[in-house]
């Protein structure tokens, strides 16, 4: 039986090239569609708050400064400087009409008993499926169950999705001012109120 070296080729590079088409869907599938860089126009979003209502970021954009940052999870020790930091600063952000939101994977519940734990004075959103971190271009990795005791209770903190630590200021004018990917979880407030310092 012959075998023609022209076949066999041919085959190894349909071969190939399918494997890249599927390497390149998977790609495509994993990695947020949405790039924001400083100058777009930010994204209009939408999600549920820690008091479970509904929150739009055309309530506040044109109104205030929006600070919108994106961080893994609730109870955890960075993301827990970074919120206590805010909350700290946070008169003085209010001062410059400036309007905090914390978003990650976590649930409405997970939120309220990381707001009471910590005595957060912001709102933090809910993005259990990554939809407006997507929007922002924000990586994403699968969520995950935490424990942590709370008023002496074992609590389990689910979360849908684990979003990167990056940081965002939008301007009034709806424009996206600032783009932080190498976020310092402690320092993140301070850069935001140099930031809008700059702003004025």
């Amino acid at each position: 039986m012959k075998v023609s070296y022209r076949n066999i080729l041919g085959s190894l590079l349909s071969l190939v090239c399918l494997c890249s088409l599927s390497a390149s869907a998977q790609g495509q599938v994993n990695a947020p569609p949405g790039k924001v860089e400083v100058g777009d126009a930010a994204p209009a979003f939408t999600a549920t708050d820690d008091a479970g209502k509904g929150w739009k970021s055309t309530d506040y954009i044109g109104k205030k400064i929006l600070v919108v940052y994106f961080y893994p999870a609730d109870m955890t020790g960075g993301c827990t400087k970074q919120a206590c930091g805010f909350r700290d600063d946070m008169k003085k952000l209010q001062g410059k009409d400036v309007e905090v939101v914390g978003v990650s994977g976590d649930s409405v519940r997970n939120h309220q008993l990381f707001k009471k734990e910590y005595d957060l004075n912001f709102t933090l959103l809910a993005d259990e499926d990554g939809s407006v971190a997507k929007k922002f271009g924000v990586p994403l990795r699968p969520g995950s169950t935490i424990e942590r005791t709370i008023d002496g209770k074992k609590e389990k903190l689910t979360r849908g999705v684990t979003a990167a630590r990056w940081t965002f200021v939008i301007d009034k004018d709806g424009k996206v001012a600032m783009k932080n990917t190498k976020v310092k979880a402690a320092d993140d407030s301070k850069a935001i109120l140099k930031k809008v310092n700059e702003l004025k």
